[in-house]
């Protein structure tokens, strides 16, 4: 067995609440309830939809899934689809170099849904999940390299399930192996105009990721060395790389670094809404000659080098559009969830403002990564005035971190639509879910009920 599967799964296997610190379980609360805000205000995403209709009438089998809001049992891995489905959807949901650790979540959320988990257990394989997540994508670089996120995505809820399971570290490493070796994603899922499956990739890889352990539950065998072997990552894709050392082996949590979204677009995009609020503040939009936004070169490669993004005809595209972000915070304010409906991301009145839109990769900017995330903003007016807005570590960043009062703030704004006032009860639960002897009860205060089945 080579040493990567070997520490993921020894770490996984081991993981217990007492082992953690309050930092790592106050962040990890955080993100449970800033995903959960994010599944309920899409629970009737058409991609969750799919996943429904698709699974509808199944038997649960040996491991049954809870769907969240609606309260179907499924088979695990088709609960853990729907679930993750509506956690992404808005792309609202937290980010971490690499991608989004919460999309893992529509695992433990299903499992944990129809199996009787207390809160601990829930937080410990939570944390296992984030942790092993960001350690991949911190050592494995596969965005920078073209390669998609579901990598990770698919390992790390196969170790957090097989926490939750209690499996040995043998049969966890086995869990490893098969997420490890059948999945690695393209990233032209998120190139060009992109599609709803943007937001699904990431469900259906947490969907194998969540098979991967149930079949090393039940007895399958994995591969020992899908990273350093013959054949392996190092070989076809990464090269040898160390993996960060693991709470286990004395390395820090790196949960709390995991970086929370106060607006529902691309993590990259954050700084050019708070830029644009603030130009906003001292311009009128329609006296706007030119506007120069200098950013890193990856938020210029992913949200502002291709030309669909200067005319985007989905929300998905919409939400990873420099141009249209920016144009559409300019001219109405704050942007929200309606910000991406059809008829707001096709508005051919925002047009000839986007095209006055130029996105540049800036070196010094650059140079401040990874420490520092900034945007810089040059407006030039019809009267030849020149205004300048720059933006460093967005609210949300790990150095800039949302606050309690935030996460509550965007979760009641999701879920009281669809839940009512029932939310601020959910929430309250939520915010002791360790003292929880039955997180699957805290699960059911978020279904909606018959009607909406």
């Amino acid at each position: 067995m080579d040493n990567v599967t070997r520490k993921i799964a020894d770490y996984a296997a081991s993981a217990r609440y007492d082992d953690l610190g309050a930092d790592s379980v106050h962040a990890a609360v955080q993100r449970l309830i800033d995903s959960l805000g994010c599944a309920i205000g899409a629970h009737d995403c058409e991609p969750a939809q799919v996943g429904r209709r698709l699974a509808g009438g199944q038997s649960p089998g040996k491991y049954a899934g809870h769907v969240l809001c609606f309260g179907d049992r499924l088979p695990a891995e088709a609960a853990t689809f729907i679930n993750s489905a509506m956690i992404r959807n808005f792309d609202f949901n937290d980010r971490y170099p690499g991608g989004h650790p919460s999309d893992c979540l529509g695992a433990l959320l299903a499992l944990a849904g129809a199996m009787q988990a207390d809160g601990k257990s829930f937080l410990a394989a939570m944390i296992v999940v984030y942790e092993i997540f960001a350690r991949l994508s911190d050592a494995t670089t596969l965005s920078r390299r073209g390669w998609d996120q579901g990598y990770a995505i698919g390992i790390a809820p196969a170790g957090g399930v097989s926490n939750l399971l209690n499996l040995s570290a043998d049969a966890t490493a086995h869990a490893v192996g098969i997420a490890a070796t059948s999945n690695l994603p393209l990233r032209v899922t998120r190139s060009g105009e992109l599609t709803p499956w943007k937001n699904v990739a990431t469900a259906y890889a947490a969907r194998n990721g969540m098979f991967a352990a149930l079949l090393a539950a039940e007895g399958m065998s994995g591969p020992g060395s899908a990273f350093a072997g013959r054949n392996g990552l190092w070989e076809k894709v990464t090269g040898p790389f160390e993996l960060a050392p693991l709470p286990n082996d004395g390395g820090v949590y790196l949960t709390p670094r995991v970086q929370l979204k106060y607006w529902p677009i691309e993590t990259n995009g954050q700084a050019a809404v708070w830029a644009a609020l603030e130009l906003r503040s001292k311009v009128d939009p329609m006296k706007v000659e030119a506007i120069d936004v200098f950013a890193s070169r990856f938020t210029w490669f992913e949200i502002g080098s291709e030309p669909e993004k200067w005319d985007p005809q989905t929300r998905e595209t919409a939400d990873h559009s420099l141009p249209y972000i920016f144009a559409r915070a300019l001219v109405d304010g704050p942007i929200r969830v309606s910000s991406f409906a059809d008829e707001a991301v096709r508005d051919p009145a925002l047009r000839p403002l986007m095209q006055k839109i130029k996105v540049i990769p800036d070196d010094t900017i650059e140079a401040l990564l990874p420490q520092k995330t900034s945007m810089r903003v040059a407006a030039a007016m019809n009267d030849g005035t020149l205004h300048t807005v720059e933006i460093v570590n967005p609210l949300g960043h790990p150095d800039n971190p949302m606050r309690d009062a935030h996460i509550e703030e965007k979760f009641l704004a999701l879920a009281e639509p669809v839940l009512g006032q029932r939310s601020r009860t959910a929430l309250q639960r939520w915010w002791r879910v360790q003292e929880a002897t039955d997180v699957g009860a805290l699960i059911q205060l978020l279904d909606l009920g018959p009607a909406a089945a």
